[in-house]
């Protein structure tokens, strides 16, 4: 198994990209890794891993790429100008390799928007899918977690779209986790038939007029605070909408973590019971951390993507090159493919 690093993605740069996929390498000793960046400064970074990630620079190839795509960059400069920057070449190896091994999945913590459109052009969307969305687990009670998408790849969706999401949802629900009919519902700002907009209104009409042919078990309407009560398995909006609900439950989940910490740390007894509940604490600072859940599927291309927070430390970034992995093992996108192809292609 091969996955293409872009290393020039992140807000920290190559040596949280290249540490992270050191981490990733060591817990997947077959896995080989393409890196994408300045040659030099790869090789730089990689001479300086401490041990014993050292050993895992063995099973990574430098694939040279000078020019990179900033984080400022518009989709449009770089669908004109990204051409051999480090982001399309990646994207372009798992298609058409350029000099170097086929790659099965790619792995970038760049610019979201430029990462969508070079993808879509160098890899190609699913036969029924008309636009990507982004999608990644969040975790909800009783140790479940739901899916929700999309995250960003589009931020003004259309009814249709939003159905395409649902149905997308749904399938990787049923590949990932085995669950026969999933429980799918629309975000909105309430679940009363007459609240939300117009887009949110006619993706509910499609969806209700699907019925069984829905592949799913549609819930209906369902409000922000219902996507953590663990009873949903795939939730829907648009990216404008998911971005902002994701990005505010990581901000949550470290303030929650930080005043716990602080509670117990402010006085004598505090730090007494502190101590006593340190493995408790330990546990549920885990589970709620953002990092383990770093990682975010371009769902409906033709190959694996993954998207990584740009401000992943080494540790996070690690997290989205294991669900690479996890999703070429899985062999996702074909399983999406089968599986769509077999839908009725549009519900006007």
């Amino acid at each position: 198994m091969r996955i293409a690093i872009d290393v020039m993605g992140g807000d920290l740069g190559p040596p949280a990209i290249i540490g992270g996929v050191a981490k990733a390498a060591c817990l997947h000793p077959n896995a080989q890794f393409l890196l994408f960046g300045p040659s030099r400064q790869i090789t730089a970074e990689l001479s300086r891993l401490p041990q014993p990630l050292a050993a895992a620079a063995s099973r990574m190839v430098v694939c040279d790429a000078t020019q990179f795509v900033s984080p400022d960059a518009s989709a449009a400069w770089a669908l004109r100008h990204g051409q051999q920057t480090s982001m399309a070449r990646m994207l372009r190896s798992l298609v058409h390799p350029d000099g170097v091994p086929g790659a099965d999945a790619g792995v970038s913590a760049g610019n979201t928007a430029a990462l969508v459109a070079l993808a879509r052009r160098e890899i190609g969307t699913l036969p029924t899918v008309t636009r990507p969305a982004i999608s990644t687990s969040i975790p909800t009670r009783n140790g479940r977690h739901c899916y929700l998408l999309d995250l960003g790849a589009n931020v003004d969706s259309p009814a249709q779209r939003l159905v395409e999401f649902a149905l997308m949802g749904a399938v990787v629900a049923q590949c990932v986790d085995g669950i026969a009919r999933p429980r799918v519902a629309l975000l909105n700002v309430g679940v009363e038939a007459t609240k939300g907009g117009r887009v949110v209104r006619e993706a509910d009409a499609l969806i209700r007029s699907m019925g069984e042919a829905s592949l799913f078990d549609y819930q209906g309407y369902a409000e922000g605070g219902d996507l953590f009560q663990g009873y949903l398995d795939v939730l829907v909006c648009d990216g404008f909408v998911g971005n902002a609900v994701l990005k505010s439950s990581e901000g949550l989940a470290r303030m929650l973590v930080e005043r716990v910490q602080a509670t117990f740390e402010s006085r004598l007894t505090g730090r007494l019971v502190g101590f006593l509940a340190r493995p408790a604490l330990k546990r549920l600072k885990q589970e709620l951390d953002p990092v383990r859940y770093n990682g975010a599927s371009l769902l409906g291309l033709s190959r694996t993507v993954v998207k990584s927070h740009g401000a992943s430390h080494a540790d996070g970034f690690c997290y989205a090159v294991v669900r690479a992995i996890d999703e070429v093992t899985q062999t996702l996108p074909e399983r999406l493919a089968q599986r769509l192809v077999q839908l009725p292609r549009r519900c006007e």
